[in-house]
C-alpha cells in the first residue's frame, strides 16, 4: 500500500498544500488565498489535494503544517518553522550548498543551507511590505498593469530606471512621478523588479547558487533575469516555487 504525507504552508497571503507519496513524489497540490479564516483555508487546501489524489484523510499517514498560520491546521500532527521547510523544499530539488531567497506576499527571507541540507542561518524582512508581493501588487494597481504582464514588459525595457523600494507609499508616489515625466511602462516595471532584487541583496550578501522560491517568482519569472544580469548571480528556480514550503513540510511529515 502506498503511504501519503501532507504538508501545509499557511501564509498571511496564501495557503498551500502538497501531498507526496512514500517515494517523495508530488501526488497533488493546492493553493488559495488565506483570507481571514486560516482554518477554513487549510481545510479547503487539504480537501482539494485529497480529492485530486482520490484518497481520504485516513490515508494520510502524517500531516505537518508550517507558515504564519500553522496553528490553524488543527488536524496536523506536527509543526515546523517556515525557515526549515523552505530550506528543505528547495534542497529537495537542488541537493547542494544553496542560498534560498523566498520572496513572499508579506515578507522576504534569505536562508543559507549547508551541503547536507541543514539551514545554517537566515534573515527575514518583516518591518515593511516594500520589496514583497504586496509591494508589487500595490504598484501594479497604480500602473493599471496586471502582475502577470510584468515579465513580458520588463524584457522589452531599453532604459535602466532606479526606483526605491524602501516604502510602498513613497515608491507609488515615485512611480506616478515617472509616469508624468513620460517614462515608458516597460522601463518602470523593470525598475520595480530591480528594486525588489536590490532589497533582497541588502538583507544579506548573496553568493554561490541562489534558489528563489515564493509566489513572486512564480508570477514574475522575469525577476530571475534581474538577479542574474544585474546582480551577476547563478539562479535556480524549483518547479512551482510557491509550493516549496509546503513540500518541505510534507518531507518532514515523511521523516516522522
Amino acid at each position: 500500500m502506498t503511504e501519503y504525507y501532507l504538508g501545509l504552508d499557511i501564509g498571511s497571503w496564501s495557503t498551500k498544500a502538497v501531498l507526496i507519496d512514500d517515494r517523495k513524489r508530488v501526488v497533488a497540490s493546492s493553493l488559495r488565498r488565506s483570507g481571514t479564516d486560516l482554518k477554513k483555508a487549510s481545510e479547503e487546501c487539504r480537501d482539494e489535494v485529497l480529492k485530486k489524489a482520490g484518497i481520504s484523510a485516513s490515508d494520510v499517514k502524517v500531516t505537518v503544517a508550517t507558515g504564519f498560520g500553522r496553528d490553524a491546521a488543527t488536524f496536523a500532527s506536527g509543526f515546523r518553522t517556515e525557515i526549515s521547510c523552505h530550506a528543505r523544499g528547495a534542497f529537495h530539488y537542488f541537493p547542494r550548498e544553496i542560498t534560498v531567497v523566498d520572496i513572499g506576499g508579506q515578507d522576504n527571507k534569505v536562508i543559507r543551507v549547508s551541503p547536507k541540507g541543514k539551514h545554517i542561518s537566515f534573515k527575514m524582512n518583516r518591518k515593511c511590505a516594500a520589496g514583497t508581493g504586496a509591494f508589487l501588487e500595490e504598484v501594479a494597481l497604480k500602473l493599471d498593469i496586471p502582475l502577470k504582464d510584468f515579465t513580458e514588459l520588463s524584457r522589452k525595457s531599453t532604459r535602466k530606471l532606479k526606483i526605491g523600494a524602501f516604502c510602498t507609499v513613497f515608491t507609488s508616489t515615485e512611480v506616478l512621478a515617472l509616469i508624468r515625466q513620460g517614462e515608458k511602462k516597460e522601463d518602470i516595471v523593470r525598475g520595480l523588479l530591480v528594486s525588489v532584487a536590490a532589497r533582497v541583496a541588502e538583507m544579506e550578501p548573496l553568493s554561490g547558487t541562489i534558489v528563489i522560491t515564493g509566489g513572486v517568482i512564480a508570477h514574475n519569472p522575469g525577476l530571475r533575469d534581474i538577479f542574474e544580469k544585474d546582480l551577476g548571480l547563478k539562479v535556480e528556480v524549483p518547479p512551482e516555487p510557491q509550493l516549496a514550503g509546503a513540500l518541505g513540510a510534507a518531507l518532514y511529515a515523511m521523516d516522522k
